[in-house]
C-alpha cells in the first residue's frame, strides 16, 4: 500500500496582501492536487499521496513547486511539513523555519517524535502538559512508553486513547475538501505614524463597529477575530481569538478585539494602520446563543437595534457611539445631523473606552 504523504503549508499572509489572496492561494495548491483542505487564516492541508507520480517528483520536490508558485504569482512565502498524516505535518510545520520544507518519513516518525516536549504533541494544552509532567511524563516518548490502561486511568478514556496514538504517531484523519470559512475584513491606515493608545482603541473601536454591523446586515455571525496592526517600519503583528460562542453583537465582539490589543503591549508604538477580521462565518440562525441576564447587555442589543434601522434607512454613521462622533456644528451652534449614542460600556474595567 502505497504511504500516504501529507503537505501542511503555511503562508506567510501580512496585512498589505489583498484580503482575497488566501482563497486564491488555495485555488493555486489545487492546481497541484485535488485534495486541498483549507485551514484559515493562512493554512492548509494536502494529501499529494497521487501527486508524486503525476508530477514525477518527490515529496519535497512537490514542496519545492508550491513555494515557487506562491512567491511567483503573489509574493507569499511558503513554510512546508510533510509527513505521513496530519498530525505529524502540522507538528513538524511548528518547528519548520520561515519559508523552509521539513519532511518525515514513515521510517523516521519515533525517532522524531519521542525526544520532543509533551506540550508538543498535537492536542496536549497547556493543562494536560502540566498534568502529564506531574506524574514524570516529561516527554512524548515517556507518554509511549505508559500502558494505555494507565493513561485511561489517569485522563480518562477519550483523552487517555487519543494521548496513546498520538504518541505513537497515529492520526486516521484524511484530508477533506471542505469550503473555506467566509471571513469579513475591515481596514484602517492613517496618513501618518499615530502614537497615541487612545487613537489606536477608537480605530480598534470603529473597525468593530463597522463588521458588527456588516454581520447583522447580512445575517451572519462570526466564530473568530483576527487583529492586525501595521508598524512604520513596514512589519506587523497579529492576534486571533476563537469567541466563546459565535456573535454579530458588537458588545462581545469589542470585548474580544480590546482583549488582542492589550495582548500585543502596543504602548508607544509607531502605527501605521489596523485590520481587523471577523472568520468563521456562519448564518445567524446557526448560531447557539445563550440566555443573559445582564441588563446593560440587554440594553446594548436594544440600542443595537434601533442603530441597524437608522443605518438601513440613513446610511452607515448615522448612529454612533459618542467616543466614535465628531462635534462638528452647524453655523448658529446647534450639533450637526450625525447623532450621538451614549458609549456602549464593555463588561468590567479592563476595557475602558478611550476618552473623547
Amino acid at each position: 500500500m502505497t504511504e500516504r504523504r501529507i503537505l501542511h503549508a503555511h503562508f506567510h499572509l501580512g496585512p498589505d496582501h489583498p484580503h482575497d489572496t488566501y482563497d486564491q492561494l488555495l485555488l493555486l495548491a489545487e492546481d497541484i492536487t485535488p485534495r486541498v483542505q483549507a485551514i484559515p487564516p493562512n493554512a492548509a492541508h494536502l494529501d499529494i499521496t497521487g501527486s508524486l507520480r503525476y508530477w514525477d517528483r518527490d515529496a519535497a520536490g512537490i514542496a519545492v513547486l508550491l513555494r515557487l508558485r506562491t512567491l511567483a504569482h503573489y509574493g507569499v512565502q511558503t513554510t512546508c511539513a510533510i509527513a505521513p498524516n496530519r498530525m505529524l505535518a502540522t507538528m513538524a510545520a511548528t518547528v519548520t523555519p520561515p519559508g523552509a520544507t521539513t519532511v518525515i518519513e514513515q521510517a523516521d516518525v519515533d525517532q522524531w517524535l519521542r525526544p520532543r516536549p509533551v506540550a508538543a504533541l498535537y492536542g496536549v494544552g497547556p493543562a494536560t502538559a502540566s498534568k502529564l509532567r506531574t506524574y514524570g511524563l516529561h516527554t512524548i516518548g515517556d507518554i509511549a512508553d505508559t500502558p494505555i490502561a494507565t493513561l485511561i486511568r489517569l485522563f480518562g478514556t477519550g483523552t487517555g486513547r487519543a494521548l496513546h496514538a498520538h504518541a505513537h504517531g497515529q492520526d486516521p484523519r484524511t484530508v477533506r475538501r471542505d469550503p473555506p470559512p467566509r471571513t469579513l475584513n475591515a481596514d484602517r491606515a492613517f496618513a501618518e505614524d499615530v502614537l497615541d493608545p487612545a487613537v489606536h482603541r477608537r480605530t480598534v473601536l470603529d473597525l468593530v463597529e463597522e463588521l458588527a454591523g456588516r454581520l447583522r446586515d447580512s445575517q451572519q455571525a462570526a466564530g473568530g477575530l483576527t487583529l492586525y496592526v501595521r508598524y512604520a517600519d513596514r512589519t506587523s503583528s497579529t492576534r486571533s481569538r476563537t469567541l466563546p460562542e459565535p456573535t454579530a453583537h458588537t458588545r462581545p465582539l469589542t470585548t474580544t478585539v480590546y482583549d488582542l490589543y492589550n495582548l500585543l503591549g502596543l504602548q508607544r508604538a509607531r502605527v501605521r494602520g489596523i485590520s481587523l477580521r471577523a472568520q468563521d462565518l456562519r448564518p445567524a440562525t446557526q448560531a447557539p446563543e445563550q440566555l443573559s441576564l445582564d441588563a446593560g447587555d440587554d440594553r446594548a442589543r436594544a440600542v443595537e437595534a434601533v442603530a441597524d434601522r437608522a443605518r438601513a434607512r440613513y446610511g452607515p454613521g448615522t448612529l454612533r457611539p459618542a467616543t466614535l462622533a465628531t462635534t462638528n456644528r452647524t453655523r448658529t451652534g446647534t450639533p450637526a445631523a450625525e447623532t450621538i449614542l451614549p458609549a456602549l460600556q464593555p463588561p468590567g474595567r479592563n476595557h475602558p473606552w478611550p476618552p473623547l
